[in-house]
């Protein structure tokens, strides 16, 4: 009998006119255009709700100790009374559930979720907390996502997980309006893997998502643009430094983090279980009095301050980058929703601004630029994302090769102060733990013959 073979361009022409391909399209194409256009709302919310903030510590900086210390009780309260997968940041809620069965991901990945998560991130801003909104967005787009491939039909395990990484990368690339940030964050920090046959939807995922962003807000760059450059000599010895500096601080940060999830030291870990909520509102005292007696960048994303080192002209002083870094650890321990991409940019600005003062003869801007690429690689251990991002956010392509090296030093220095990624971590604490089955005995060599 003829052997048959198949012809590649007949497949090819059949996936092209294949309905179920279309459909599949569709769904992602339109549960792109809902995550930009949520992103947006989530932005404009989150905007106005710190611009609230900010009114009221301009009439007097003291009102901060009653503001939030209130709203963080009032978000731990809510979060425990069924709404727990919305703390934190998100990405880790994303990274988990690709992993579970899908009755599982629903509790992490619900419509109900996301909108809980929207609302209460913009009530940590409405209360100055230190938090960002790129995490949040991105669980939000893979709930959306995760949705719409319900609603068409694509609910199985391969499918959803499809439609998550979708939802994700448009999460971020809508956040940021970083569209290349958004593709490689898919692939580096959510799936860890990469299939060629979907990268093509994955894509026009994300290019849907960043029109319907352009076409609303316009082409910006998150940070402005910086044009410099690192010659020879002092600058490359800025890369040495900022990539071990903010490498090994950032590392520390995220050992920090994963201590206080695992209830270490245990008094805080009792007080953290048992009085959920008072624990929030001695969290957000604090956070008042690093914000009113130390810098007010520790209130909020730290979007404005970073800014104005990337840009030149410093608005704040040497000690805020180690305030933001203690000002994010705090707002996480409370365990509030809230993400900690913008505020630990904020954190590696500070840093870079602290070493630039050591190599008064290199550009500043590109120092401060180095250590939040640098910071946001020690915190996550995602040196492409990292890279890639710090690019975008400030369209400095120039440096591209600068901050490549300064992201690879930087991942090895934090690799050994936190030996596993912080998103893979607390995405590990919410899997069940695996079942050990039990080992059978070893049967004898010579199994003993039974009289006749």
């Amino acid at each position: 009998m003829p052997e048959s073979h198949s012809d590649p361009q007949n497949a090819g022409l059949d996936a092209l006119l294949s309905g179920q391909d279309w459909k599949r399209r569709a769904a992602l194409w339109c549960g792109a255009l809902m995550v930009a256009l949520a992103a947006m709302l989530f932005t404009r919310a989150s905007d106005a709700a710190f611009a609230v903030f900010k009114q009221v510590e301009h009439h007097s900086p003291y009102w901060a100790f009653l503001l939030t210390p209130t709203v963080f009780a009032i978000l731990a309260w809510v979060t425990s009374r069924g709404l727990q997968s919305t703390r934190g940041s998100g990405i880790p809620q994303v990274i988990a559930a690709l992993d579970m069965p899908q009755a599982e991901r629903e509790q992490h990945l619900s419509l109900k979720v996301s909108a809980a998560k929207l609302c209460l991130t913009v009530g940590g801003l409405l209360g100055g907390a230190s938090i960002g909104r790129e995490g949040p967005t991105v669980h939000i787009g893979a709930g959306i996502m995760h949705a719409f491939g319900k609603r068409f039909g694509f609910g199985n395990d391969h499918d959803s997980a499809r439609f998550m990484l979708a939802g994700g990368a448009a999460g971020i690339a809508a956040a940021f309006n970083t569209p290349l940030a958004g593709v490689v964050f898919a692939i580096e920090e959510l799936s860890g893997t990469f299939e060629h046959r979907f990268s093509g939807t994955l894509l026009t995922a994300v290019l849907v998502g960043g029109v319907a962003s352009l076409a609303l807000l316009g082409n910006y760059t998150y940070f402005g643009r910086v044009s410099a450059s690192l010659p020879l000599g002092q600058g490359w010895l800025a890369i040495l430094l900022c990539g071990s500096l903010c490498g090994f601080a950032g590392g520390g940060f995220s050992r920090m983090l994963l201590a206080v999830v695992d209830g270490k030291p245990r008094w805080l870990g009792r007080l953290r279980s048992r009085y959920p909520v008072v624990m929030a509102a001695c969290c957000g005292l604090i956070l008042a009095i690093l914000g009113v007696y130390f810098s007010a960048g520790a209130f909020g994303t730290g979007y404005e301050q970073a800014r104005s080192l990337v840009q030149g002209h410093a608005m704040v002083g040497q000690d805020f980058g180690v305030v933001k870094l203690a000002a994010n650890l705090v707002s996480y321990l409370a365990g509030i929703p809230g993400g900690l991409f913008s505020p630990a940019l904020a954190v590696g600005a500070g840093l870079g601004h602290n070493i630039a003062q050591l190599l008064p003869g290199v550009d500043a801007s590109a120092i401060v630029l180095l250590g939040m690429s640098a910071y946001l690689t020690g915190v996550t251990q995602a040196p492409l994302t990292s890279a890639v991002i710090s690019m975008e956010l400030t369209d400095s392509s120039d440096l591209l090769l600068p901050i490549l090296a300064t992201v690879l030093i930087a991942r090895g220095c934090s690799a050994l102060v936190c030996h596993v990624p912080v998103y893979k971590a607390l995405a590990m604490r919410l899997l069940p733990a695996p079942t050990s089955k039990p080992v059978p005995e070893p049967e004898p060599a010579n199994p003993p013959v039974e009289p006749t």
